[in-house]
């Protein structure tokens, strides 16, 4: 799937160069919310500035209503920024964020069958995904794998 660009000019304003429109936040969050993938750049430079642009939707998300992430979760979260642990954190948080994206996939496909049965192979499919996830954490960390793999 092709990126949708979206240039940022000076005004503040979001160009979207597929629709040849100004768009708010607003839509460029339901863009995002309905998969599209996205680039903002900016207009005059040219740079890259997506990152800049989703955390300011963030900001305004949690601002408004109940939000995703609880003080003490944001805490958390910047004393990883300069410590040796901080590319390995993003990427635990990325690979979590896309495993949690395909156990609702996958438990929205299984609906259609016993539910105990999809309940089931959700959790034995969990187990193996998070098993893994805390294997690849734990030895890009350094921590030597101690658990015998079986033969």
């Amino acid at each position: 799937m092709s990126e949708r660009i979206i240039k940022k000019y000076p005004n503040r304003r979001l160009y979207d160069t597929e629709q040849s429109k100004y768009i708010t936040l607003t839509q460029l969050r339901q863009l995002i919310i309905s998969g599209e993938s996205i680039k903002v750049v900016d207009s005059t430079s040219e740079e890259d500035i997506t990152r800049n642009i989703l955390l300011q939707i963030i900001l305004e998300t949690e601002s408004g209503g109940q939000p995703l992430f609880t003080a003490n979760m944001l805490s958390q979260i910047i004393r990883f920024y300069g410590g040796t642990l901080q590319g390995i954190f993003g990427n635990y948080l990325e690979q979590s964020l896309g495993l949690f994206t395909a156990q609702q996939e996958q438990l929205k496909n299984n609906l259609g069958e016993d539910p105990f049965t999809a309940m089931t192979n959700l959790a034995q499919s969990n187990m193996k995904m998070w098993t893994d996830l805390q294997k690849d954490f734990l030895t890009a960390a350094g921590f030597p794998n101690t658990k015998k793999e079986d033969s």
